[in-house]
This record gives C-alpha cells, sequence and structure tokens, in this order.
C-alpha cells in the first residue's frame, strides 16, 4: 500500500516520543500489505474498525495511541486521517475528521 501523510505520524510522534515504535511498526506493515478488502484488514488487524467510507480506525500502541485512515483498495492507497491518543480520539467525528 502507498500511505499517505508519514508526516502526519512524525509530527505526532515528535510530540509522543512513545508513540514512535508502535506508529513506524503499523507504517511498515500498511506500506508491505495489499489490502483488497476490509477483512484483509480484519485478518490482519483483529482490533481494527472498519467503517463507512472505507476509514478504518486502527489501535496502536498497546490502545494508547488510534489512526484513523481511508483506504483505497483499487489504487492500494492508505490515507492517514488522524492519529491521536484514546483521550483525543473520543473527541473527533471519525465519519467527518
Amino acid at each position: 500500500m502507498n500511505v499517505v501523510a508519514r508526516r502526519t505520524l512524525m509530527r505526532f510522534w515528535e510530540a509522543h516520543p512513545d508513540a514512535r515504535g508502535p506508529l513506524l511498526a503499523w507504517f511498515a506493515a500498511a506500506r508491505t500489505a495489499r489490502w483488497r478488502t476490509p477483512q484483509d484488514i480484519r485478518d490482519q488487524y483483529g482490533s481494527a474498525d472498519v467503517l463507512g467510507d472505507n476509514r478504518v480506525v486502527f489501535t496502536v500502541g498497546g490502545d494508547k495511541y488510534r489512526l484513523v485512515a481511508r483506504i483505497s483498495y483499487e489504487c492500494q492507497q492508505v490515507l492517514i486521517k488522524f492519529v491521536g491518543t484514546r483521550k483525543d480520539y473520543d473527541q473527533i467525528d471519525v465519519e467527518t475528521v
């Protein structure tokens, strides 16, 4: 998958240094993935929540952080829409972020 907006991850881990390792691990796994359906994501990430508009919520860092991405299965592209703490996540509308 082509992961768009790595800079979003970098900005986040600059403010939250302990998130660097887990986010880099997620990034590396996403880049090598070939997700063709939402089930492919569920098979790799059992805790991922697949929502409408091809949005997926990933739990990162032992449930400390949340990452919201929009997946284009056809284009093999992942667009990072949000990364934050659980508290930050609770304050957003995941459908519109």
